[in-house]
């Protein structure tokens, strides 16, 4: 009561509470005085979907249900396998407080702040009572509940740790909710083995499948915290996987045994996210079939034996596809495995647990442009005279390294992000990489006064030529450093458009347009590699008769190839030609379905949806706009790219013969992949991925083939029955253009072409 000269107090509760009893529920009084901002909060009171304090008539405010009551063995089953399919969809990008804290047994462990393990109980005796027998399913309950909680509070700090997106990959929010941060991780495991050995005991009291249905969901909780501990270590990946093999090996059983299980639902309520420090509205709780969690479960421990390989390193363009070849898995792994991924790349800016970055830089540098290159001699660094050119070649050579680490070490960041976030993020740093080229340029520049470089001319392959001749070049310089820049740009333009294909960025009229683009930068990509490849053969020449000029090392001098320096060359000569012959497969079917999808929109089976407020030279800017501040390659005008989408001066049965040419040359050339060695196609822990990739890739060639060949039979017979090429009417075919996840691969969207019966 306020006591005070001069305020009179009154107390209106009896008069307030007759008045708003008159009211029904959901019923709201508006004062003249009200001001906007007290509206709006107004609205939010008494409506269900938006104030967690609104109750049902006759609803009360807490949880009635007793977490005291005893439990049936098989109705701690049903409790354990709902946590389960909570604990997945939290995984998954749910919140906790539509997941796992719905849970009354997990709220009660946490409410009051547990610091100790004795405190984590949602049992807790008051101060001087006596220590009362514990129910053995509690104890149970108890030991799965700990487990679980410990494990999400290490998944979730390895998330954060980590680069992720919150709102589009994880919610890491606990609400001020301690996920037992303060209990020893040993702890827990002492009280999941007394619970397993408890189960062991009284088996003969619950039966013998109920106990081992029990004790396989106990041991799959042991086998969690051991897997995320043996995961800071990023030793020996065969012992690193044994506990995901363990979880792996026990899921199948836990499946199995779901049956004996009684569900709980009154154990999970929405009401306790009253409780939880949030500004979010109620909302209601996730519900995943047992069925999704399994299959869930069952890739994340996969991913889990899978991501553990990258610890393996053989040489830097392995470690690279296989990064890229794990993340554009369908569906991709999970949160937590792709920052696990992140942890074993890069944390305490140590690669992989024992490599530095500049060892993994001069390793790229010496497959892509300098094997057994005097560049990357380390002997140069204890050189301590300025005026040696050894001395400057390392200073050069630590100058670019430090500019270009971080854009290469970002490539791989970014492949670990989901997928729309690595195409968003690509499209920055090429503009990165562009800069890394013109600052190369420089440092080349400096390195060929030392090195005493003298230019070559060199012969372009007729394949790759512009004119198809194959003439010579001017000469030029090796330019390695640049040329290193150079390719790792043209991938990530490849990459973007690629991408692009799979995100269903690009409508299906604009995919001829955007699949001849991809075959330019292919083309311009293997171009490129041919002029590496030359001056590496001409480096090559030069050490076989000593005359290797430049710089000078005892050890390299003579006039024969040592075992190392050959291997180094055969490892560089087998990476160029791999990444020509991807290059040339890549153009074969971007300009097989570029062809195809110009002939088909010529004949009115691909048409474009209205755009009354779109021009396709407005959409065109849009498309390119990642590529516009790029130098080289150059982006073509927009008159040039419509001529080359839709090749008016090629008749419709030219297109289709060169789209069949196409595809034959890439079906050769995939071919020639796939009989490539682990070694030789730089997927060295990632082969099976990296061969499945290219036999999708050989099944959309025969696609595209029969859709080429459909569609050249009902031309044929048009202009049969037209009398000539330029025949009227329509087609007699059907065309979809399937989705990316509908295709054989999801870059590569080969339209489904159907023959019309025209008689029926």
């Amino acid at each position: 009561m306020i006591s005070s000269a001069g305020i009179v107090a009154t107390d209106v509760t009896r008069r307030f509470a007759s008045a708003t009893a008159t009211l029904p529920p959901g019923a709201l009084i508006k004062d003249g005085y009200f001001t906007l901002f007290e509206s709006v909060g107004a609205l939010e009171i008494m409506d269900p979907k938006m104030d967690s304090g609104c109750l049902a008539p006759g609803e009360s405010l807490d949880e009635d249900y007793d977490v005291t009551r005893p439990l049936l063995p098989s109705e701690v089953l049903g409790i354990i396998d709902q946590l389960l399919c909570l604990e997945m969809a939290w995984h998954l990008g749910y919140p906790l407080s539509q997941t796992l804290f719905t849970n009354v047994y997990i709220e009660a462990m946490l409410n009051p702040y547990p610091t100790t393990i004795q405190e984590a109980d949602f049992i807790r005796p008051r101060s001087g009572e006596p220590k009362a027998p514990r129910d053995p399913m509690f104890s149970v309950l108890r030991a799965y509940c700990l487990g679980l909680l410990k494990a999400c509070w290490y998944v979730n700090e390895r998330i954060k740790f980590e680069h992720f997106y919150e709102e589009e990959d994880f919610v890491t929010n606990t609400y001020r909710r301690s996920l037992l941060d303060d209990i020893d991780r040993d702890e827990i495991r002492d009280e999941i083995m007394a619970a397993r050995t408890l189960v062991h005991n009284i088996r003969h009291e619950i039966s013998d499948d109920m106990a081992q249905a029990l004790g396989f969901r106990l041991e799959l909780r042991t086998a969690f915290l051991r897997a995320i501990e043996l995961s800071e270590l990023r030793s020996n990946p065969d012992s690193l996987s044994l506990p995901w093999v363990q979880m792996k090996a026990l899921w199948d059983p836990i499946y199995k045994s779901r049956h004996l299980g009684t569900p709980v639902p009154e154990a999970f309520s929405t009401k306790i996210q009253r409780k939880l420090a949030s500004t979010m509205p109620p909302r209601p709780i996730v519900q995943l079939s047992f069925e999704e969690t399994y299959g869930h479960f069952k890739k994340l421990f996969n991913d889990g034996i899978d991501v553990l390989k990258v610890l393996s390193y053989s040489d830097s363009q392995s470690l690279l596809n296989f990064v890229l070849a794990f993340q554009a898995q369908k569906p991709q792994p999970l949160v937590y495995i792709r920052t696990l991924l992140q942890n074993f790349l890069f944390k305490d800016m140590i690669i992989l647990g024992h490599l530095s970055i500049r060892h993994v830089i001069d390793d790229d540098l010496a497959i892509v442009v300098m094997p057994h290159s005097t560049l990357l001699d380390k002997s140069h660094d204890s050189v301590e005279l300025p005026h040696d050119p050894r001395f400057a070649i390392a200073h050069q050579m630590e100058l670019f390294r430090q500019r270009a680490a971080q854009s290469y070490l970002d490539i791989f960041r970014a492949l670990c992000q989901n997928r729309c976030r690595v195409r968003r993020t690509f499209c920055h740093s090429i503009q990165d990489w562009e800069t890394v080229q013109m600052d190369a340029e420089e440092i080349d520049q400096l390195l060929q006064i030392q090195l005493d470089e003298k230019p070559m001319a060199y012969k372009t392959s007729p394949m790759t030529s512009s004119d198809g001749t194959g003439a010579s070049d001017p000469p030029a310089y090796s330019l390695p450093l640049s040329s290193w820049a150079y390719l790792y740009k043209l991938k990530l333009m490849e990459w973007i458009v690629q991408l692009g294909f799979e995100l269903e960025t690009y409508h299906p009229d604009e995919l001829a347009g955007m699949y001849w683009y991809l075959s330019y930068l292919a083309k311009t990509r293997a171009q490129h590699v041919e002029r590496i490849k030359a001056f590496t053969m001409q480096r090559l020449n030069e050490v076989r008769v000593g005359t290797n000029g430049g710089v000078r090392n005892d050890n390299r001098s003579g006039g024969f190839l040592t075992p190392q320096a050959e291997a180094q060359f055969t490892r560089s000569l087998s990476y160029l030609r791999a990444t020509i012959l991807d290059a040339a497969v890549t153009w074969e079917l971007a300009d097989a379905l570029s062809y195809l999808y110009t002939v088909l929109q010529r004949e009115g089976l691909v048409a474009p949806p209205p755009r009354p407020y779109s021009t396709d030279e407005l959409r065109y800017d849009i498309r390119m706009k990642p590529f516009a501040p790029i130098g080289l390659p150059e982006l073509p005008a927009y008159e040039s790219f419509v001529r080359a989408a839709t090749q008016p001066e090629s008749g419709t049965a030219e297109l289709l013969e060169y789209a069949a040419r196409a595809v034959v040359g890439a079906r050769k050339g995939l071919e020639v992949l796939s009989k490539l060695s682990e070694k030789e196609a730089f997927a060295v822990g990632g082969y099976k991925r990296w061969s499945d990739g290219v036999k999708r890739c050989m099944r959309t060639g025969i696609d595209a083939g029969i859709s080429i060949e459909r569609v050249r039979a009902a031309f044929a017979a048009r202009a049969k029955a037209g009398g000539g090429e330029g025949g009227k009417g329509k087609l007699a075919l059907k065309v979809e253009v399937p989705k990316p996840e509908k295709a054989y691969h999801e870059w590569w969207i080969v339209p489904k072409v159907e023959v019309i019966d025209v008689e029926k």
